[in-house]
């Protein structure tokens, strides 16, 4: 055979194959919104050198909160990749609006540590740790009021990828390297006693709560797990003070600093029915005094094998949710029952006007240990009701949120509008 038309053919194949794995990452980052940075994380790796991305103009001024919020909430959840993109936001908000849904949570700070939009403030500049996914902000708040929907700002608080890089001093570090200290999948963690981490999250959040946005909620408020814990040194933490005790302090500081916010506090789901800490210092009783929602974790595939007696809990979503929320809300009336003192005057007054956070867990629409469709999903919310019923006190029951992560949602298992 010539060389030329092997060269010919051998050209074409090369160009066919680049084409089709073209084709193949294109398909896996729309169906998971996965982009390099992302990538690279899943990898263990990081882009460290990331330059912040200035703000596109045509953003508008701060928004007002939406004026007559709901009180049941019935959210899903979007990355702040696709709230920045204008199709995949539109699939979501006709979504809403054909359905029971009447409320979003976006990311504005996820665990890659990366502020999502045009932030003014200075320490997220200072510290590299701003990535322009949310190009308009303002807008974004503005369009989801337009069609009545109820903005949740979503924070990652202590897994973050960027502060730990340019302050070590609030990092976990690895006693047998010096260097920080990453979990199984490669991330960083921040110190849960730093202050100062606390001060940079919550100046995020009170922007966010400026420019609009109904609520705050918080998500990864815990120790880190997950990886050669045994090794981790603490810069701040004194490994003597509970675990608890310090995630309690921060949520009371919390509202102190944010005496009149929405607030929520995303938890493990098995917070519901153990309330030693489960190691990373989590307790749904500590919690319930300092806000409006806790937000239990009780995705079914998220659960032991042989929790309630079930070899895989991902099968058995009815029975997991009402045991785990009977019990969550058992938690809740006996803290009204207690009477629960507080520790400053803010938080006092905001227990007065508040007994007790109401609980909107994240329920699982998402395939883990089982499949998950309509069927599973509506048996999910079912068990919801089904367990503030059993209780009698509906009140507790604030709602609820749906967890994919590629922001695709089971519309066959929610109520028309």
């Amino acid at each position: 055979m010539p060389v030329r038309r092997i060269l010919c053919i051998a050209t074409i194949g090369f160009a066919a194959v680049f084409f089709g794995a073209f084709l193949l990452l294109a398909r896996m980052q729309t169906r998971f919104y996965i982009l390099p940075r992302e990538a690279a994380l899943f990898r263990g790796e990081f882009l460290a050198t990331s330059t912040p991305i200035i703000a596109r103009d045509g953003d508008i001024g701060p928004q007002e909160k939406l004026p007559n919020p709901p009180k049941i909430v019935k959210a899903v959840y979007a990355t702040n990749w696709t709230a920045g993109n204008p199709r995949l936001l539109k699939n979501l908000i006709d979504l809403i609006g054909r359905t029971e849904l009447n409320a979003m949570v976006v990311d504005v700070k996820d665990y890659t540590g990366f502020v999502a939009y045009n932030t003014a403030l200075e320490l997220p500049k200072k510290y590299n740790a701003i990535e322009l996914r949310i190009p308009q902000f303002n807008k974004l708040v503005k369009r989801l009021h337009d069609a009545g929907i109820y903005v949740i700002a979503r924070i990652a608080v202590f897994e973050d990828q960027r502060l730990p890089l340019a302050r070590n001093d609030l990092a976990l570090i690895a006693s047998s390297t010096g260097k920080l200290w990453r979990d199984n999948k490669g991330l960083l963690w921040l110190d849960t006693a730093a202050r100062e981490v606390w001060d940079y999250n919550l100046s995020i959040a009170q922007e966010a709560l400026d420019r609009g946005v109904d609520e705050v909620n918080f998500d990864y408020i815990r120790f880190a797990s997950d990886g050669p814990t045994n090794d981790i040194r603490y810069p701040l933490w004194d490994e003597k003070t509970l675990k608890t005790k310090v995630l309690r302090d921060f949520f009371s500081y919390a509202r102190e600093k944010l005496p009149s916010a929405k607030l929520s506090a995303d938890l493990f789901g098995l917070v519901t029915v153990d309330t030693g800490g489960l190691g990373i210092g989590q307790s749904l009783l500590y919690a319930l005094p300092y806000f409006d929602a806790i937000a239990p974790m009780v995705y079914p595939s998220h659960y032991y094998a042989g929790f309630h007696g079930f070899p895989n809990p991902a099968a058995h979503p009815y029975e997991v949710v009402r045991y785990s929320m009977e019990s969550a809300f058992a938690q809740s009336i006996d803290y009204e029952s207690a009477g629960a003192a507080s520790a400053s005057t803010t938080v006092e007054q905001f227990r007065v006007e508040h007994p007790a956070a109401v609980m909107r867990p994240w329920i699982q629409d998402f395939n883990l240990g089982a499949l998950y469709g309509a069927k599973e999903v509506r048996a999910e919310i079912q068990a919801l009701a089904d367990a503030a019923s059993s209780t009698a006190r509906a009140d507790l029951l604030g709602g609820w949120m749906l967890w994919n992560p590629s922001n695709r949602y089971t519309e066959g298992a929610l109520l028309p509008e």
